[in-house]
C-alpha cells in the first residue's frame, strides 16, 4: 500500500476518485484484488450508515486504548464517514439530479469517457477529392467496455477548411446490437486543401481530435478543363508560333497536380479539319503540346507554314473540351502587318470590297457588290447606289454575340472566300470577299481589345470594372449631398438629381432623409439604393410590370403604366442602374446591387440580342403553357380547329377585341403553317416583348449608357448581365427548408432528398444562384425570400434512375431521379445546373 500512500490515497474518498487506468499502473498484480474490493463498497445512504457502525465497532475492538478511541477515534471515523456521505450526496442522482453520473457509475466506470473513444478513418491521407469520405467512431466507457451511443450524448462532428464548413451525415448505432457503440460519419469534399476534423462529445474532444486531413485534386476532367484561347477565332501568322494553353482541372474545378511518373500531355487529341469538314492530316504536326510546370498548365504551340483557314477540335480521352471547338485563321506575313496596321489606326473607315450572296434568308441570283466597313465598335455593310451614294444594308456591333462562320469555296464561284456574319439579333448576312481573312482577323483583334482578352465571365467582369473606372477616371468620387423624403422617395429623388451631370452621378452620395436625424457613413446610402430600387422595379409601383399576378414574377417595362409615370422615369431608372454598376466597379463597401428580378427579354434588349419565342417560357409562363407550347405541339397543316394568321390580337380589360396588329406585311392574309410556326412565334415575341416597349427600353438605355458605355455591357449574355447587376443574392438554407413543397414519399426519394439538403448546404452563393436559375428561371429571390415564391419551390421525385435532374420553370419545380450513391447524385445535380442554365426548355 506504499504506492497508494505515495499518491495520497489515504481515505475512502480518495479510493472512490482514483481512476482505473492509474490504479492498474500503480498496483500491478494487486489490481484484481483492489478492483474487487472497491466494487464492494456501498453506494447508498443506508449502506453508508451500516459501514459507519461496522467501522466504529472494528476500530474499538481492535484497539488497546479504548478510552482514547472513544473520543478521538469517534471524531476521525465520523469525519471520514461524513465526507463519504457528502460525496455520495453530490454524485447520487437521487440526491443531486443535476449530476451526470451516479456514484455507482463512477465507481464502476460505467459512463462515456471521450478520452477512451477511438476514430478509424476509411481512407489514407492524402486522399483524392470527390468521393464520399467515411470514418467510424467507437465509443467506450471509462472501464473500457463499449458504450451504446444515442442522440442525448451530444455527439458532434465539425469538418472545415478555414472558415468554410462541410456538412456531415451522422449515423448512430444501427440494427445490429454489436454496433451500438459505433457512429459512422460521411461527408464529401470537393475543394482540395487541408481540412480540420473535430469530433466532440459535448464540448470535449475525443482522443486525437482535431484531426488534420489533406485532400488532393483528382484526375483531369475534360468537362471542367478549359482551353485558354482569346476568342472563337484564333488568328495565327504563317511561320510564327502562336501559343494556346490548357488548364487541367478535375471534375470539381481543382487545378490538377501531376507526379513525377505522370505524363501531363497524355490523353489529348487535336483534330484539324478544312472548311469542307475533311481531316487535314498533313497539318496535324503543326500543333505540338508540352507541360508548363511553373504555371501548371499544358502549352499548345501552333506553327503553320502557309496561310489557310481551318477548324480545330481539342479532345481529352475522346471527350471534347467545353471551349475546344474553334476556327483558325493563318495569315501571311503581309496580311498580318495589314491587320496590325488596322488595329493601330485611329481612322474608322477601314473598308474592304465584298459580294452580297444572301440576306434575310434570300439568296441573290446575282451577287451585288458591297463595302464592308470595320471599326472598333461595329461592322457596317453598305451598298453603293449609282456607284457613289452609300446605302447601309446592315450593321453588326463588335461584341462576343457577333460571330463569323467560315464556309468552303463554292465551285465555279470566283468572288472570294465565303463567310456569314450573325449577331443573334438580326437576320444573318452571307458575303464573299478575297479579304475575308483580313476582315475576320481585324474583327477578332478589335473584339479582344474590347473585352480584355478573355471570354470567361470572371475575366469579363474584371475587365468591365476596370474599364468603367478608367472611363470615369477624370471624375472624382467626392461626397455629394442628396436630401430626399422617405414617403416620396421616387419623386423627391428625381427632383434632387434633376440637374445632375454625369460627374455628379459618379459622386459619392451623402443621403439625408428629411425630418430624420442621422449622419450618412454608408448605411443611409445603402438604404436609399434599396428604397429607390423598390420604388422603381416593384410591380406595384406601375413603372415595371409582371406578365401575371404573382409578386415573384419577373418584371418588364410597363407599356400601360399610369399617366403620371413618364419616359423620364425610365431614364432615371437607367441612371440608377448605371450608378449601381459604377459603385460596384469601385469595389469594397461601395458595391451596390440592383434589387430587381428583370425579365430575360428585357436583359437581352439591353445588350442588343434578338428576342425570340423561347423567352416566353420564363417571362410569361402562363402564355407559354396556354398558347406557345400548344402551337408547337399541334400539327397546323392537319388541324381544322386552329387557324392562325400573322397577326397579334389585342383585347381590352373586358375581354373585347380592341385591335389587331400585323406581325409581317399583309400578315392578316398569311396563314401560319408547320413550316412557318417558329417564324410566327418569333414575330409574336418581337411584338409583345420588344415593339410594345421600344420607347421605354430606349429611354432606359439613354440613362444607363450615359454612365456605362453600351459597348461594355454588350460583352455579357443575359444570364451574365443579371449576375453583374443583381449579384448572386443571399440565400438562407433555413429559409429554403421552411418554404418548399415535397412531392413524393417513397423511401428512395426520402434518401435522395436527404442528399439534396446535404449537397446544397455545402454550396457557395454562385452555385445556389445557378440552382435558382435552373429551377425558377431567375437567380434572384423575391424580397421576402423563398416564402414569396409563387408557386412555391417544388422538389419532386422523377420516375427515372440515374438521369440528370430536370426542371419546369413554369412551376418552379425541380425533379430529382433516384441514384445509387450520394456521389452520383451530387455530380449529376452540379452538371445539370451548370449546363442547364444556358438557354431555355429545361425539361
Amino acid at each position: 500500500m506504499k504506492q497508494l500512500v505515495a499518491i495520497e490515497v489515504v481515505s475512502l474518498e480518495d479510493v472512490y476518485w482514483l481512476e482505473d487506468p492509474r490504479a492498474r499502473q500503480i498496483l500491478g498484480k494487486d489490481w484484481s484484488v483492489w478492483s474487487g474490493a472497491r466494487q464492494s463498497l456501498p453506494t447508498s445512504k443506508p449502506q453508508l450508515e451500516t459501514l459507519k457502525a461496522n467501522l466504529w465497532s472494528t476500530v474499538v475492538k481492535s484497539s488497546q486504548h479504548q478510552d482514547a478511541w472513544t473520543w478521538g477515534g469517534m471524531l476521525v471515523v465520523s469525519v471520514s464517514v461524513a465526507g463519504l456521505v457528502t460525496l455520495a450526496a453530490m454524485t447520487q442522482p437521487s440526491l443531486a439530479p443535476e449530476a451526470r453520473h451516479s456514484l455507482l457509475q463512477y465507481v464502476t466506470g460505467k459512463y462515456l469517457l471521450p478520452a477512451n473513444c477511438k476514430v478509424q478513418f476509411d481512407w489514407n491521407d492524402p486522399h483524392v477529392v470527390g468521393g464520399t469520405m467515411c470514418f467510424t467512431v467507437r465509443f467506450y466507457q471509462r472501464n473500457g467496455q463499449p458504450y451504446p451511443i444515442c442522440d442525448t450524448d451530444q455527439f458532434f462532428v465539425e469538418v472545415c477548411q478555414g472558415t468554410r464548413k462541410v456538412v456531415t451525415l451522422n449515423s448512430l448505432g444501427g440494427t445490429d446490437p454489436n454496433n451500438a457503440n459505433i457512429a459512422k460519419v460521411k461527408f464529401t469534399v470537393r475543394t482540395a486543401g487541408q481540412y480540420k476534423i473535430s469530433v466532440l462529445i459535448g464540448s470535449s474532444h475525443i482522443a486525437g481530435s482535431p484531426f488534420l486531413k489533406t485532400f488532393i485534386p483528382g484526375k483531369m476532367d475534360a468537362r471542367r478543363s478549359r482551353l485558354i484561347r482569346p476568342a472563337n477565332t484564333v488568328v495565327c501568322s504563317s511561320g510564327a508560333p502562336t501559343l494556346l494553353h490548357i488548364e487541367p482541372r478535375d471534375e470539381f474545378g481543382n487545378a490538377c497536380v501531376f507526379g513525377p511518373d505522370d505524363d501531363p500531355v497524355r490523353g489529348y487529341r487535336i483534330d484539324i479539319f478544312d472548311l469542307n469538314g475533311q481531316p487535314a492530316e498533313k497539318l496535324s504536326s503543326a500543333l505540338t503540346m508540352a507541360y508548363d510546370k511553373v504555371n501548371s498548365r499544358v502549352t499548345v504551340t501552333a506553327l503553320f507554314p502557309e496561310p489557310i483557314c481551318l477548324k480545330a477540335i481539342f479532345h481529352y480521352e475522346d471527350q471534347k473540351l467545353p471551349n475546344g471547338d474553334f476556327d483558325i485563321i493563318v495569315l501571311s506575313s503581309s496580311d498580318t502587318t495589314l491587320v496590325h496596321k488596322n488595329i493601330a489606326s485611329r481612322k474608322h473607315n477601314i473598308c474592304y470590297e465584298a459580294k452580297l450572296i444572301s440576306i434575310y434568308g434570300q439568296i441573290k441570283t446575282k451577287p451585288r457588290k458591297v463595302l464592308c466597313y470595320i471599326g472598333p465598335k461595329q461592322i457596317t455593310i453598305k451598298e453603293l447606289i449609282l456607284k457613289f451614294i452609300p446605302k447601309r444594308i446592315a450593321t453588326f456591333r463588335l461584341c462576343p454575340s457577333t460571330k463569323f462562320h467560315f464556309l468552303p469555296q463554292v465551285a465555279g464561284q470566283n468572288h472570294g472566300s465565303v463567310f456569314i456574319i450573325d449577331d443573334g439579333s438580326q437576320p444573318k448576312i452571307e458575303l464573299a470577299s478575297r479579304d475575308r481573312n483580313v476582315i475576320a482577323a481585324t474583327f477578332t483583334h478589335f473584339l479582344l481589345k474590347n473585352i480584355g482578352g478573355s471570354e470567361t465571365f470572371k475575366d469579363k467582369q474584371d475587365f468591365f470594372y476596370h474599364e468603367v473606372r478608367k472611363f470615369h477616371s477624370h471624375y472624382y468620387h467626392e461626397k455629394l449631398a442628396l436630401k430626399v423624403q422617405r414617403d416620396k422617395i421616387l419623386e423627391s429623388s428625381m427632383k434632387a438629381t434633376k440637374g445632375f451631370s454625369v460627374s455628379d452621378w459618379c459622386g459619392n452620395f451623402e443621403v439625408t432623409f428629411q425630418g430624420e436625424q442621422g449622419i450618412d457613413w454608408g448605411g443611409l446610402r445603402r438604404e436609399w439604393f434599396e428604397l429607390i430600387c423598390s420604388a422603381l422595379f416593384d410591380p406595384r409601383g406601375g413603372l415595371f410590370c409582371a406578365f401575371h399576378d404573382k409578386r415573384q414574377a419577373l418584371v418588364h417595362p410597363n407599356p400601360n403604366r399610369p399617366a403620371h409615370l413618364k419616359l423620364k422615369h425610365f431614364e432615371f431608372a437607367g441612371k440608377v442602374v448605371g450608378k449601381c454598376l459604377y459603385e460596384s466597379a469601385l469595389g469594397g463597401s461601395y458595391r451596390q446591387l440592383v434589387r430587381a428580378r428583370f425579365s430575360r427579354s428585357f436583359l437581352a434588349q439591353l445588350i442588343g440580342l434578338r428576342v425570340h419565342y423561347k423567352y416566353f417560357e420564363q417571362d410569361d409562363p402562363d402564355l407559354y403553357l396556354s398558347k406557345i407550347k400548344y402551337i408547337l405541339d399541334t400539327d397546323l397543316d392537319q388541324s381544322d380547329n386552329l387557324e392562325l394568321y400573322f397577326v397579334e390580337e389585342i383585347y381590352d380589360s373586358l375581354g373585347q377585341l380592341s385591335k389587331t396588329v400585323e406581325l409581317i406585311p399583309n400578315g392578316a392574309k398569311v396563314r401560319v403553317t408547320n413550316a412557318t410556326k417558329c417564324q410566327y412565334l418569333d414575330a409574336l415575341a418581337q411584338q409583345r416583348l420588344c415593339n410594345n416597349v421600344r420607347e421605354e427600353v430606349d429611354s432606359f438605355l439613354k440613362g444607363l449608357n450615359g454612365i456605362i458605355p453600351d459597348n461594355l455591357l454588350s460583352i455579357f449574355d443575359e444570364n451574365e448581365l443579371e449576375l453583374l447587376l443583381c449579384g448572386t443574392g443571399e440565400y438562407s438554407i433555413a429559409d429554403f427548408r421552411a418554404n418548399h413543397i415535397i412531392n413524393g414519399n417513397s423511401a428512395e426519394f426520402r434518401r435522395v432528398l436527404g442528399w439534396f439538403w446535404a449537397a446544397i448546404s455545402n454550396w457557395n452563393q454562385t452555385e445556389m444562384a445557378r440552382l435558382l436559375q435552373f429551377t425558377t428561371g431567375c437567380s434572384q429571390l423575391p424580397p421576402g425570400g423563398f416564402q414569396e415564391l409563387n408557386p412555391r419551390f417544388q422538389i419532386t421525385a422523377a420516375p427515372t434512375f440515374g438521369n440528370l435532374p430536370t426542371a419546369h420553370t413554369c412551376f418552379n419545380q425541380l425533379c430529382l431521379p433516384d441514384y445509387e450513391s450520394y456521389e452520383h447524385f451530387e455530380k449529376s445535380l452540379l452538371l445539370a445546373i451548370s449546363e442547364g442554365t444556358e438557354g431555355f426548355g429545361m425539361v
